[in-house]
């Protein structure tokens, strides 16, 4: 029988402030086969490589917003996949994201021209509708998408296997309904939770407010990311469950979650 179960890898469980330890915020998926690359912060490419992944084996890239910590390493992507002439890359890569991003990718050619341009053929652009939920039904899985409280681009993303199994990616929010609804019995959730309770900033999560969104969607297993240094000096796990009981892991970088059997 087709295994239709889904690898979850954290590439990067950190944000802007560099770190030795964490990279910038990145996770990659594998359903059968295909390979899809979500946010790619400052050291996503290495953190790939660690993987024993290309950047030309990524068939799709998914951008939650626009902030640097998020797409910094689309244009260094864009470059490399272009030695030598693109010929590595046999299929198109298809890029996913909010509305608003054939606009910022424009601007992106318009300063670095034809360093990032790659044939027509080699790079596919989806634009999600960001007010309100979308659904795409790809080849090997199903994306649905719902705005979350950040950006005015901003969207997470629901990922499901053939077989049925979910991943939800938050992005950056704050603590948004329409997250809930998106993340309702999934299998993973992975939720940012940038600062320690007592330091909540807005259009952020904390610990305590991401163990209640994934309480409330009653999902199968939290993975809590996007940590700021603020997060070393608190008990995270601890500041999660004042709200949430279920399975719980804080996300490291190159940590792997196979899901299902």
């Amino acid at each position: 029988m087709q295994n239709h179960d889904m690898t979850v890898t954290i590439l990067g469980s950190g944000t802007c402030v560099p770190s030795l330890e964490r990279s910038s915020c990145s996770a990659m998926l594998e359903i059968n086969g295909t390979r899809l690359l979500i946010d790619s912060g400052p050291g996503t490419m290495r953190r790939l490589l660690r993987t024993g992944t290309t950047i030309f084996d990524i068939d799709y890239i998914f951008y939650s917003h626009f902030h640097p910590d998020h797409t910094a390493e689309l244009v260094p992507f864009l470059f490399a996949t272009k030695y030598p002439d693109a010929g590595q890359r046999q299929t198109a890569l298809t890029i996913i994201a909010g509305m608003g991003f054939e606009s910022f990718f424009a601007e992106l050619k318009r300063i670095y021209g034809r360093w990032i341009e790659l044939d027509p053929d080699l790079v596919k652009i989806i634009q999600m509708n960001n007010q309100s939920t979308d659904l795409l039904e790809l080849n090997n899985f199903t994306v649905r998408s719902a705005p979350v409280d950040h950006n005015p681009e901003s969207i997470a993303y629901r990922i499901t296997s053939p077989g049925g199994r979910s991943v939800v990616y938050s992005g950056d929010t704050d603590y948004s309904e329409s997250l809930i609804e998106l993340s309702k019995d999934a299998d993973l959730l992975i939720c940012e939770s940038a600062m320690p309770d007592d330091y909540r900033i807005s259009g952020h999560l904390t610990p305590s407010l991401a163990g209640d969104i994934a309480t409330r969607a009653e999902v199968g297993k939290l993975v809590l990311t996007h940590f700021y240094p603020e997060c070393d000096n608190t008990d995270i796990r601890q500041e999660c469950r004042r709200s949430y009981d279920g399975p719980l892991v804080l996300a490291e970088d190159l940590m792997t979650i196979k899901i299902g059997s």
